[in-house]
């Protein structure tokens, strides 16, 4: 099966209008990589002016209000946002010389933005008036009775979502331990905090700092539908991605939303990311 995957990305300002390929997953050889071996991974810019998109395919123009609809259709889209902040924190974690403590923190960081981003035009909200100091103001607060649900895969999900109360006013944590065969690379549940369902609607972000070959996310999802969530109100959140793990959410998961900090191109016969930054959660928490 094809991969359908859709890959947005906002140029960096200082770039020409229509600018070459600015996604740089780490390296020009990564970037070469995406465009030979997964061509279906169409990649788009955001203008500065208005609201045109442009591919290197062809153009689309369309409203702000209905740019997800008009861009993604029955896709997968991976959104790679390029803050120099989230490039930062990214290079730290890279970095083998970075500490346990510095390391998580940089993780946590890194889960804060991409949370920030995820939600974007994403969370039910509710307006009103109220009174300010100085008089009447209308206002728009996000719906605390709609809380979104956070689901970190155990262990080094705990870091990445370590900040999403503080992006996120009103959340509901669930725990899912997913570990993963060394020698047979597929995955084992052994902890499964989720609800028998979820409530009607709900939006869910799965947080799982490395895509490589995309066993635990997959399983992940999997139980998530099956307690009822479709797949356009689950988000995942990684600090890394590669091509296996997308290729095998793009097949399963249409509309699916990825949002990752960096992509890699390749991923090893031990199932590590190439380069990536190493076992996640040994690095977080010195284990």
């Amino acid at each position: 099966m094809a991969c359908h995957s859709l890959i947005y990305t906002h140029p960096h300002p200082r770039l020409p209008p229509d600018p070459p390929l600015t996604l740089q997953p780490s390296s020009s050889a990564a970037a070469s990589y995406y465009r030979q071996n997964l061509p279906t991974l169409n990649f788009h810019y955001k203008k500065l002016q208005g609201c045109n998109f442009h591919t290197r395919r062809k153009s689309v123009v369309c409203s702000m209000a209905a740019e997800n609809k008009v861009i993604s259709g029955d896709r997968m889209l991976v959104f790679v946002p390029p803050h120099p902040l989230i490039k930062h924190w990214v290079s730290v974690l890279r970095n083998e010389q970075t500490p346990c403590p510095v390391f998580k923190n940089a993780m946590a960081e890194l889960g804060r933005l991409l949370m920030y981003e995820a939600s974007r035009d994403w969370l039910p909200t509710i307006a009103g008036e109220i009174q300010s100091p100085m008089g009447i103001a209308s206002v728009e607060f996000v719906d605390p009775r709609e809380p979104i649900a956070i689901v970190p895969i155990l262990r080094a999900g705990l870091a990445l979502a370590e900040h999403a109360s503080s992006v996120l006013p009103a959340t509901k944590t669930y725990h899912l331990g997913v570990s993963r065969n060394e020698e047979t690379l597929q995955p084992f549940v052994y902890l499964n905090k989720l609800p028998d369902k979820f409530p009607e609607g709900s939006r869910v972000i799965v947080v799982d700092p490395m895509l490589a070959t995309g066993g635990t996310i997959v399983a992940a999802i999997d139980l998530i539908k099956e307690r009822g969530v479709d797949n356009s109100h689950i988000k995942v959140v990684c600090a890394v991605a590669a091509p296996p793990a997308l290729t095998k959410l793009s097949e399963k998961f249409p509309r699916l939303h990825v949002y990752a900090g960096i992509l890699d191109p390749t991923v090893n016969e031990k199932g590590f990311i190439i380069p990536g930054l190493g076992d996640a959660g040994d690095r977080s928490f010195g284990t």
